[in-house]
């Protein structure tokens, strides 16, 4: 999967998720924040598109993904850049529910 289509993917993981995302420009890294009860993930667009995956793939590793439908594709894959990002999904079964 080229990365381009992988982080539409995980755009729209974080969506089913509640969170809007924003893409800026500027000098910061990138993360998730609540503003006025608005979940919100902030993706520097300056940065290379690993960049972009990594710090989603950090958002999605500290959310409950129960109840959100994940392709099996995209699954491996994102398992694959936790793994790299070594971080541990949310969810405790490691499973992830598919509808």
């Amino acid at each position: 999967m080229k990365p381009e289509k992988f982080l539409l993917e995980l755009e729209q993981i974080l969506e089913q998720a509640g969170y809007t995302l924003r893409k800026e420009r500027g000098s910061f890294r990138g993360d998730e924040c609540i503003i006025e009860g608005q979940k919100l993930v902030v993706v520097n667009k300056n940065k290379p598109i690993e960049s972009q995956l990594g710090t989603m793939g950090r958002v999605l590793g500290q959310v409950d993904l129960t109840g959100v439908y994940i392709k099996p594709a995209v699954r491996k894959k994102l398992e694959e850049l936790w793994d790299q990002l070594q971080v541990m999904p949310e969810e405790s079964s490691g499973d992830f529910e598919l509808e």
